[in-house]
């Protein structure tokens, strides 16, 4: 029989896009001729629920609960009507399609308000007297967290919009919670999902369901689908794969979890569903499927044919969002941010510059699984072209690369096919904050349509730093930092506190830094998380070389990933992380930079012994040695020139008049001819059109033996520097 394959995504990962696994394999699938269909069953989830008839059941279920209800639940619930009339005008409006609803929902007598809203302080301050659409987001994404507040409360406490019963998910060292949640009566948002997914059965009438999950949160709502299908449709093959498996199931062991699917697939999943359609096909045995866990006479075996290979990047595919409502995604502020919003506020199309990381080898990370350690770029002219295909399928323009890392190299040479190409697109992507994101570099990926960049900067400690092995330090971080804001692309950092052996002073000093980088305006935005040891990292594999141990503990049956240790020389991590996250909310909204770094904290503290100008005085020093190895690149017109003469002191000057035009005004350039027909020329070879860009070198040695004199004093001149603000790069 043909094979139809049904990918899922189970709830919940994100309102406003979704989560881009399936889109991929799809995308791959593809290129194998091969029949697939896909859903985000969490969008229609909520869909279902924050819809009149479904505020109307809730309000219902709310009521029957008969529990004794807090104040604020006692509120909503008098509300109802106002809550249901207004439901459907709100999804509408942040499917974007309702627009005009923004000056009702910012009036304040049409949204019924509890206790989110008493989160809101001066939304003029936040969003400006012309932030009207991003106000109205805001206060809608209030109303709906108010009615999720609702639903946890009387209904069901696992309720989440992102990371569903995740607390069930992260402890799950063994199934038996996972297993006992499941052999409960189905529960009122385990009906919408059943229905939902029935509703899918009947339209694709698939052969194999492949369930993606990502998150801790995607595990429950996975195996409730996994459970539906194994009991109603037996003849429909279930596969169970994504990353909270490929990180957590490694070592499983867990039988009964077979209950609830046929096979678990592990890392990149194209290879397995080959192997794995071949198998149900009755072309291959058991024996050539690829990091595939399946029952066999009653023993649970994992198989793993290494004769086969992973696909390239280069043939995987573009990825496909066919059968995805994407009109029906939703757009929320949880943060008036501008960087942090980007998570959350529009729908971007997902794409990878590398599969893996480039760099790999910091400590933290799992450097010993595929996703990490194995590095395969793609080509820009491939990317470029999976970015058009994208295009015409969804109709964004918006891209999010989902990279590890992504390679500063490679980021070149995109943003060169972008604009060769006179693409418009909007992107951004996760980095490491290396020296070679040069002021160059930085101006040529804004031009190209870059808008902001996440990177690591861990712990701001240069000791923790070298610990980890992130090959950066922090004058680096600052000056790269430093380089993207000026060329006007917006900066998250992540941080991280707790990792092995960091002081209290290390504690402190890195919130220093971090108050450093936001007060001088190089960073926009940030997120703290705890350290975890994890079992595939090196830390992780090797404590001991790190001055922990590994607290014992039973193997488990299930996951096994997070390392319990101890830390016997670092500080009580927990009793800061509160601080921690409180002074940077304020840095964040661009508050509390005066303040002494005590104050946000409960129990006393060290002073820092960072010098309050390091991150100042770090972007203030210049590289003064000029790579004579990059190469120019001019990504402006090409120039109008007209020859004329003047006269000075009585002496005939021959010039030449350059005029370069760009988007907002004419550049005019009055140069002495013979360096003005230099320049022309060389603008000429650097054009972005030609194939090849002359170096530094190239264009100093023509230079000097034309006798033009030295080509760094020229360098220096009024009008290179000028060219070079107008689209002269060194890169």
């Amino acid at each position: 029989m043909k094979p139809k394959i049904l990918l899922i995504t189970p709830p919940f990962t994100q309102l406003n896009t979704p989560y881009p696994a399936t889109a991929y394999l799809k995308g791959f699938l593809n290129t194998q001729q091969i029949d697939s269909f896909q859903c985000d069953l969490g969008i229609e989830a909520i869909l279902e629920i924050f819809s009149k008839q479904g505020l109307s059941k809730l309000f219902e279920l709310a009521i029957e609960s008969k529990q004794e209800l807090s104040m604020n639940a006692q509120r909503m619930i008098a509300l109802k009507k106002q809550y249901i009339s207004t439901i459907n005008d709100v999804i509408a409006y942040l499917q974007n399609k309702k627009p005009s609803l923004a000056h009702l929902i910012c009036n304040d007598e049409f949204l019924p308000e509890a206790s989110r809203f008493e989160q809101v302080e001066d939304t003029e301050s936040l969003f400006g007297v012309l932030g009207i659409n991003d106000k109205a987001r805001y206060l809608s994404t209030l109303y709906l967290e108010d009615i999720s507040d609702l639903i946890i409360e009387t209904i069901d406490p696992d309720f989440g919009f992102s990371r569903y019963a995740e607390h069930i998910g992260i402890s799950a060292n063994t199934f038996d919670s996972i297993y006992e949640k499941l052999n409960e009566p189905l529960g009122w948002l385990d009906k919408i999902l059943i229905e939902l997914l029935e509703q899918k059965i009947t339209n694709y009438q698939p052969t194999v369901v492949g369930l993606s999950i990502p998150f801790p949160g995607n595990l429950l709502g996975g195996l409730r689908c996994g459970q539906f299908l194994k009991q109603k449709y037996p003849n429909i093959k279930v596969v169970l794969g994504g990353g909270f498996i490929n990180t957590e199931l490694r070592s499983l062991s867990e039988k009964r979890i077979f209950e609830f699917t046929d096979f678990i697939t592990l890392d990149d999943g194209e290879m397995p569903i080959i192997q794995l359609i071949s198998y149900l096909q009755s072309k291959i045995d058991s024996s050539e499927l690829v990091r595939t866990f399946l029952i066999e006479n009653n023993e649970l075996v994992y198989r793993n044919n290494l004769q086969k290979q992973n696909y390239k990047q280069a043939v995987v595919g573009t990825p496909d969002y066919t059968d995805f409502q994407l009109t029906n995604f939703l757009s929320v502020i949880e943060i008036a941010n501008p960087m942090h919003r980007l998570w959350n506020d529009g729908r971007w199309n997902k794409l990878t510059f590398a599969h893996g990381c480039y760099w790999a080898q910091c400590n933290f990370c799992d450097t010993s699984l595929d996703y990490i350690k194995r590095y395969d770029p793609n080509s820009a002219s491939i990317l470029c072209d999976r970015v058009e295909k994208m295009i015409a399928q969804t109709g964004e323009n918006g891209f999010h690369f989902v990279d590890e890392a992504a390679p500063p190299s490679l980021m070149r040479a995109f943003a060169l096919e972008i604009i060769r190409r006179e693409l418009n697109i909007v992107w951004w992507t996760n980095v490491r904050f290396e020296r070679n994101f040069t002021a160059d570099l930085c101006l040529l990926l804004k031009h190209s349509g870059c808008i902001a960049v996440s990177g690591g900067l861990e712990v701001a400690s240069d000791r923790i730093l070298k610990n980890i092995n992130k090959g950066v330090d922090i004058e680096q971080v600052a000056k790269v930092t430093h380089n993207f804001t000026t060329a006007g692309i917006m900066v998250h950092a992540y941080l991280m506190y707790g990792f092995p052996t960091q002081t209290v002073q290390e504690t402190i000093d890195s919130l220093e830094v971090v108050r450093q980088l936001f007060a001088v305006g190089i960073v926009q935005s940030a997120y703290w998380h705890k350290f975890t040891m994890t079992a595939h990292s090196p830390i992780g594999l090797n404590p001991t070389a790190f001055g922990v141990s590994a607290l014992k503990t039973e193997i488990s049956s299930f996951a096994n990933n997070d390392i319990p240790h101890d830390d016997p020389t670092g500080c009580k991590h927990d009793l800061y992380a509160e601080g921690l996250r409180k002074a940077l909310f304020n840095y964040m909204h661009g508050l509390g930079f005066e303040f002494p770094l005590a104050d946000w904290f409960n129990l006393a503290v060290p002073k820092t012994s960072i010098s309050p100008k390091r991150i100042e005085k770090a972007i203030q020093v210049q590289t003064t040695e000029t790579d004579k190895s990059k190469r120019f690149v001019w990504i402006g017109n090409k120039p109008i020139t007209r020859e004329y003469s003047k006269t000075k002191k009585g002496k005939k000057i021959q010039m030449l008049e350059l005029i370069i035009r760009n988007r907002k005004e004419d550049i005019v350039l009055n140069i002495n001819l013979r360096f003005g027909l230099f320049v022309n020329d060389l603008l000429e070879k650097c054009s972005i059109s030609n194939e090849k860009y002359p170096s530094y070198s190239e264009i100093e040695q023509p230079f000097e033996v034309a006798g033009l004199g030295d080509f760094s004093v020229f360098e220096q001149g009024q009008s290179f520097s000028r060219l070079k603000e107008v689209g002269l790069l060194l890169l």
